[in-house]
C-alpha cells in the first residue's frame, strides 16, 4: 500500500484535480458567506431552492463517503448482502416525498420551522419532545460526521500519500487535515455551502459513477469472469456472491439492513432538512423521479468497484486489502484514467465536504436552537453560536470516529441507526395520526435513542469483557431492535393514551391533507 501511496503523490492529475476543486470549494465558501446573513439563510439556504438543486442536494446527503468509500469496503468484508443497504433506493425517494417530506415542508408553510426538533414541537406542542428530538439528532449527528471525518482522511491519505511521510500516523494527520477544512467551510457559508456543493458534487457524480462502472466491469474482464473469478476463489467463493449470506455474513443482517434502510429513511434529519429548503412545496410531487434515477446512476459505483476489486484480488492483480475501507481509492489509483480518477476524487470530496457541512449544520441548530428553545431559554445571535457550536460538533465526531474503531459503513450504519429509531414513529406515523400525542412523541423518542446507544455500546465494549453480550440472533443489528421496541412504544400509548386536545386548527389543515 504504501507504493500505491508514492504512486499516488507522483501522479499530477490528481493533485491538479484535488488543488483545482479545493479552489472551486474556496470560492463557493465566499460567495456563501456574503449570502449567509440570517440564522434562516445558515439553517435552511433562505428556503429559496428549485426542484433540481433540492433533489441533487438530497441524494448527496445521502450518500457521500457513506458510499463512495463505506459500501465498496462493506461489500469487500461481508460480501453482496451489503447491497440490501442500497436495494430500497428505488421506493425511498417516493415513500420521503409523499409521506414525510410533504407534511413537513407544508407544516413550515403556517409555521416558523428550520429543524426538524421545530416540526415535531409544532406538531406535538411538547418542549420536552422537542428536547429529545434535539438531544438525538447531536448524538446521531456525531457518529454520521465522524463517519464523513473517517471517509475524508482515507481520501486524502491515499491521494496526498501521507503514509509515506507519516508512517501509521498518516490517518490522524489526514483527518485533522480534513477537519480544519471542513469545519473552516461549514462556519463560513453554512447551508447555503453545502447545497451549492451537492449541486455540483451530484452533477459531476452522475457522469463519473457511470464511467466507474464500466472501467469496474472491464478490469475485471466482464460481468462473467467477474463472478467466476470470485466463486472460484477460496479467499471470497460462492458465498460471496450470495445476498442472503451464505455463511459469509449472517443471514439476517441483509434484511436488517434492508429493514433499517427502508423505514429509518423516514426519521433522518440531514435529509428531511433539504425538503425545507424547498422554495414551491408543489415540486415535491416531481421530486421522486429526480431522487430516485440519480440515486439509482450513483449506486453503480458501489456495484461496480465492490465486485471488480474482490475479483481483481482473485485474479492476483491487486492484492488483499486488510484496511477494506482503502478498496475505492487503490482501484480508482490502478484501474481508471488518470483524468476519471481526478475527477471522482474530487466528486467524492465534495460529496464529503457537502453532507459534512450539512450535517454539523443541523446538529448546531439543535444545540443552540432546538435545545435552549425546548428548556424555555431561547438564545440570542442564533448565528454566532451556531458558528461556534460547528467547531465543538466536528471535533467531537472525529475523536469518536477514533474510538469507534471500524468500517466507514458500519460507523455510518451506527448514526443512521439512532436517527431511525428516535425519530421516524413521531414523524412517519405521528404527523399523519392525529391521535398521537405528547406522550407518544416522548416515550418512542426516549425508548429508541437509550435502546439503540445501550445495545450498540454494550455490544461495542472492551472494558469488561467477562459481562455477556445482548443476545442478539446473529445479523439483527442493534437499531433493528431499537426501531421494533420504539414503533411498539409510540403506537401503545398513542392507543391507551390519546392526546384528547384538539389541534392548532393550523397544523390540523396540514395534516388533513
Amino acid at each position: 500500500m504504501e507504493a500505491l501511496a508514492q504512486s499516488a503523490a507522483a501522479r499530477p492529475t490528481l493533485i491538479t484535480v484535488a488543488l483545482i476543486y479545493l479552489l472551486a470549494v474556496a470560492v463557493v465558501g465566499w460567495w456563501s458567506w456574503r449570502r449567509t446573513r440570517t440564522a434562516k439563510d445558515f439553517f435552511i439556504a433562505g428556503q429559496a431552492l428549485g426542484l433540481v438543486v433540492t433533489g441533487l442536494a438530497t441524494m448527496s446527503a445521502a450518500f457521500s463517503g457513506f458510499l463512495f468509500l463505506g459500501g465498496p469496503g462493506l461489500t469487500y468484508r461481508l460480501g453482496l448482502s451489503s447491497l440490501f443497504i442500497v436495494f430500497p433506493v428505488s421506493l425511498t425517494g417516493v415513500l420521503l416525498c409523499w409521506t414525510v417530506a410533504k407534511r413537513l415542508r407544508l407544516l413550515s408553510e403556517v409555521r416558523e420551522v428550520f429543524t426538524v426538533p421545530d416540526a415535531i414541537f409544532m406538531r406535538y406542542r411538547s418542549r420536552a419532545a422537542a428536547g429529545w428530538a434535539a438531544i438525538a439528532v447531536v448524538i446521531g449527528t456525531v457518529g454520521y460526521l465522524g463517519a464523513q471525518l473517517l471517509a475524508l482522511a482515507v481520501l486524502l491519505d491515499s491521494v496526498l500519500g501521507l503514509e509515506v511521510h507519516f508512517g501509521s500516523h498518516s490517518l490522524a494527520v489526514a483527518m485533522g487535515l480534513g477537519l480544519a477544512v471542513m469545519v473552516a467551510y461549514a462556519v463560513a457559508g453554512g447551508m447555503v455551502a453545502g447545497v451549492y456543493t451537492d449541486v455540483f458534487q451530484g452533477s459531476l457524480m452522475l457522469v463519473a459513477a457511470v464511467a466507474v462502472f464500466y472501467y469496474a466491469l472491464q478490469s475485471g474482464g466482464g460481468l462473467a469472469e467477474i463472478t467466476r473469478s470470485i466463486s472460484t476463489s477460496e479467499a471470497f467463493g460462492s458465498a460471496f456472491l450470495d445476498p442472503m449470506g451464505g455463511g459469509r455474513a449472517p443471514i439476517f443482517l441483509g434484511l436488517s439492513f434492508f429493514f433499517v434502510f427502508t423505514i429509518g429513511v423516514l426519521g433522518q434529519p440531514h435529509t428531511l432538512h433539504k425538503f425545507l429548503m424547498l422554495k414551491d412545496p408543489r415540486k415535491l410531487r416531481f421530486l421522486p423521479a429526480v431522487l430516485g434515477v440519480s440515486q439509482v446512476l450513483v449506486v453503480l459505483i458501489w456495484l461496480g468497484v465492490g465486485l471488480a476489486v474482490p475479483a481483481l484480488v482473485a485474479q492476483g492483480h491487486l492484492p488483499p486489502f486488510d484496511q477494506p475501507d482503502r478498496v475505492t481509492p487503490v482501484f480508482l489509483l490502478t484501474q481508471v484514467p488518470e483524468l476519471l480518477a481526478g475527477l471522482v476524487f474530487a466528486g467524492v470530496l465534495a460529496a464529503i465536504m457537502s453532507t459534512a457541512d450539512s450535517f454539523v449544520n443541523i446538529a448546531s441548530a439543535a444545540l443552540v436552537r432546538d435545545l435552549p428553545r425546548a428548556l424555555g431559554k431561547p438564545l440570542d445571535r442564533e448565528l454566532f453560536w451556531g458558528r461556534w457550536a460547528v467547531v465543538l460538533i466536528a471535533g467531537s465526531s472525529a475523536v469518536f470516529a477514533f474510538l469507534y474503531g471500524d468500517l466507514i459503513a458500519l460507523l455510518g450504519t451506527f448514526a443512521y441507526g439512532i436517527f431511525a429509531a428516535a425519530l421516524t414513529p413521531c414523524l412517519a406515523v405521528g404527523l399523519h395520526w392525529k391521535r398521537a400525542g405528547a406522550n407518544a412523541a416522548v416515550a418512542s423518542l426516549v425508548t429508541g435513542l437509550v435502546v439503540a446507544l445501550a445495545v450498540e455500546l454494550w455490544m461495542k465494549q472492551t472494558l469488561f469483557p467477562e459481562w455477556p453480550r445482548p443476545a442478539l440472533t446473529p445479523g439483527v443489528l442493534p437499531s433493528v431492535v431499537a426501531m421494533a421496541c420504539s414503533f411498539s412504544v409510540f403506537l401503545g400509548v398513542a392507543w391507551f393514551f390519546p392526546d384528547t386536545e384538539p389541534l392548532d386548527p393550523d397544523v390540523d389543515a396540514v395534516m388533513s391533507m
